[in-house]
């Protein structure tokens, strides 16, 4: 189903400018089938383009040539509903858990009327992994850049897969576990949502965005990681510059100085800098001028939502009712989330959940290789496996301990 606004009114885009649904034509999807007017959404990625095939998996060259079919015609035109933060998706969880209270419950009851929404787990009808320890929530988010210079000029108002993070929240609601997994992991995609694990082919996993939208990212998701998910959450980096802006501004470290490869070519110094919107984009879209490329752009992405978290903590937008009621508007605005989502739910469950309780782990990997071609990370798969086991069973606190130092801490 296709993602909707409070009152059913199909979302499959939304104009910037009038910020009404506007629903096109019956087009060629990314899975080379009829679209109708209703269709599941289908971001595209710079990457993987719709209509090329993919490249068969290890087992050989006689796999399905992608899934690609005619290409993405009907993709073309109005920029999509997630359209002004990304990682903020994270974020707008964790600042309404230092709500509480019942003045926190009314925010977040009139926002919650306001989310655009979808069903990214009805088209699931394979097994799926077991339900999650009581209590404990596994969450993916979704993150893309529409705005991204280095996309190609005729694909800048699509929306592309960048960054896929399940965050996992134990069973007490005091802390937060968020693993990015690399958008160039090369992992088996299912042949649809409701095929089993083993079907289909192996590619990198933002593929699965454009072979099937959000239901068949969630199934590759569960598959590869065993991890079942409670919730989605769909949001677009090109737009936190209005977020961040309305905080005037965050102060993000720059581990090593360097030239903005995107006009007007900032110049990022070592050290801790202040940026404003517009400059922390910039910031967390550079990947070419570090030797670990997209690695370092997802840890920037990191740092960057927990800096913005605890400047909204600390400078007052949290009790100032115009301030707090700007700044959750301009996220929930940017938020698409799956149907039993509720902002009044989370607020109050997590109420007692800090930012210095967030950890960022990246999903274990042994680095790069080129297979058929190209360049996929590849998963250091029993690495991988233990962790995600110890998310399934919820003591991931033990897991980190006992493996391995988190890329970033709360402080």
């Amino acid at each position: 189903m296709s993602a909707t606004s409070s009152d059913g009114v199909p979302l499959p885009y939304l104009h910037r400018s009038s910020g009404r649904a506007s629903v096109s034509g019956t087009g060629r999807g990314a899975s080379g089938r009829a679209r109708q007017p209703d269709a599941q959404w289908y971001p595209a990625y710079d990457d993987d383009l719709p209509g090329h095939g993919g490249a068969g998996g290890p087992g050989g060259p006689g796999s399905p040539p992608g899934r690609g079919g005619s290409g993405g015609a009907g993709r073309r035109g109005p920029r999509p509903r997630w359209r002004r933060i990304g990682l903020v998706a994270g974020i707008a969880v964790l600042v309404l858990a230092l709500l509480g209270g019942g003045g926190a419950w009314l925010y977040t009851s009139n926002l919650n009327k306001s989310l655009a929404r979808t069903d990214p787990f009805a088209e699931i009808t394979a097994g799926r992994p077991a339900k999650a320890v009581n209590g404990a929530l596994n969450i993916l988010l979704v993150g893309s850049d529409s705005r991204d210079p280095d996309a190609p000029v005729d694909r800048q108002s699509q929306w592309r897969a960048d960054t896929v993070i399940v965050m996992h929240i134990p069973a007490d609601h005091k802390s937060a576990y968020l693993v990015s997994i690399p958008r160039d992991l090369y992992v088996p995609i299912p042949e649809s949502a409701g095929a089993e694990c083993g079907s289909g082919q192996r590619a990198k996993i933002n593929a699965a965005f454009a072979f099937g939208g959000l239901p068949l990212a969630v199934r590759t998701v569960e598959c590869f990681t065993d991890v079942r998910i409670n919730h989605v959450m769909a949001i677009d980096f090109g737009g936190f510059k209005e977020v961040t802006d309305a905080l005037g501004g965050v102060d993000l470290k720059v581990d090593r100085t360097i030239t903005s490869i995107h006009k007007p070519y900032r110049k990022f110094t070592k050290g801790t800098m202040h940026m404003d919107g517009a400059t922390a984009l910039d910031w967390i879209r550079q990947r070419k001028q570090f030797p670990d490329g997209d690695f370092s752009r997802m840890r920037h992405q990191q740092e960057f939502l927990r800096a913005l978290m605890d400047k909204a903590a600390s400078t007052g937008t949290l009790t100032n009712p115009k301030k707090l009621n700007a700044f959750l508007q301009s996220v929930t605005d940017a938020v698409t989330v799956d149907r039993d989502f509720s902002l009044a739910d989370m607020a109050l469950q997590f109420r007692n959940l800090r930012g210095e309780n967030l950890t960022f782990l990246t999903s274990p990997n042994a680095g790069s290789e080129t297979i058929n071609g190209e360049s996929v990370v590849v998963s250091d798969r029993e690495k991988a496996l233990a962790m995600y086991r110890a998310m399934s069973a919820d003591t991931m606190a033990e897991w980190v301990a006992a493996n391995q130092k988190p890329e970033t801490r709360g402080t």
